[in-house]
């Protein structure tokens, strides 16, 4: 019997934090697409990444030691490396806005990005370009973005351990939570190697499929059985994704933050941070709550809102012609 879909509820979203603009560009000519997080007025920011194999822009910048300690945007994108050239349209949308930090009588936007690679689903020559990046800066509202098959997780696919030929649909999903008056969001685009499971009941969501295509084979059970990947096939995926709160928090705590919210892809993801996967996720504080917050506290939320909104991404995603969506296949 297919695994009943899980009814999520109201989550909320990434937006639910003051301060944030999210925005999807979906391609229409094969699924892939890019999704942006404006902060118009700035945040503090920083990065951790954990898989072997990844893709970005600015994250250096990001280091705690270093100078700079704002950013104006993060942009998630599909295409692999040549998914980067769309934060370029990030990049002049803020321009034409004025939006950026002086320099030398210039006002310079600070974009950091990640990048997940969707290549094979489709046509490899169409991927994110400025005009993408550009277009869902045009996008982006306060509103709660798509979820699923949208922006950043068009052609996000998971399972991947033992061939793309078994594995399933993945996606964008987002969530948010609120306690003792601050707000700590998460949105995220699954493109794992290893499988989801849902970490409050333990079932397997979607991932990895038997040699047959029609149920879910559960790859980490399968790798203790001794049940090999004839061979690993790398460059094929990766999850990237935002947490964020209103919180004021310093650099060195954002960091924090972000290492801690890791936490969320360890809970749902399995195996995760492989040499294969080139998971990144962001953190940022907008500082709208007006309220300091220990970074303990914002760190576990994040965690937990993450989790949510990995679930939420494969749950709202819709099936491919090869790759089917969580829900349609038994165990």
């Amino acid at each position: 019997m297919p695994l009943a879909r899980r009814d999520l509820g109201s989550a909320g979203a990434l937006t639910d934090v003051a301060g944030l603009k999210v925005g999807h560009y979906t391609s229409p000519q094969r699924p892939t697409g890019c999704t942006v997080v404006l902060a118009e007025e700035g945040a503090v920011a920083g990065v951790e990444v954990r898989g072997g194999s990844p893709g970005s822009r600015e994250t250096e910048l990001l280091g705690a030691i270093n100078t700079m300690e704002q950013v104006h945007a993060v942009l998630l994108s599909g295409g692999s490396a040549f998914g980067l050239d769309a934060a370029t349209g990030v990049v002049q949308y803020l321009e034409e806005k004025d939006i950026g930090y002086e320099a030398g009588g210039a006002r310079v936007p600070i974009v950091t990005a990640a990048i997940l690679n969707d290549l094979a689903v489709g046509n490899p020559k169409i991927r994110p370009d400025a005009a993408a990046g550009y277009q869902a800066c045009l996008a982006a509202a306060t509103t709660p973005p798509a979820e699923g098959n949208a922006g950043a997780g068009a052609g996000a696919t998971v399972g991947k351990l033992f061939g793309l030929q078994r594995a399933m649909k993945g996606g964008v999903g987002t969530a948010s939570l609120s306690v003792a008056g601050l707000s700590v969001g998460a949105l995220v685009a699954v493109n794992a190697l290893g499988d989801v499971f849902d970490p409050d009941t333990g079932a397997l969501v979607a991932g990895a499929r038997t040699h047959d295509g029609r149920r879910l084979l559960n790859a980490p059970q399968a790798l203790l059985r001794g049940d090999l990947p004839p061979e690993l096939e790398p460059g094929r995926a990766t999850t990237i994704g935002v947490v964020a709160t209103d919180a004021v928090l310093s650099k060195v705590q954002v960091s924090q933050v972000a290492r801690m919210a890791q936490a969320g892809l360890g809970r749902t993801i399995r195996p995760v941070f492989t040499p294969f996967d080139g998971d990144t996720l962001f953190a940022l504080a907008t500082g709208r709550a007006e309220r300091p917050a220990e970074a303990l506290l914002v760190g576990a939320l994040a965690a937990e809102a993450l989790a949510r909104a990995v679930l939420r991404a494969v749950w709202s995603a819709t099936g491919l012609p090869k790759y089917p969506a969580a829900g349609q296949l038994g165990h």
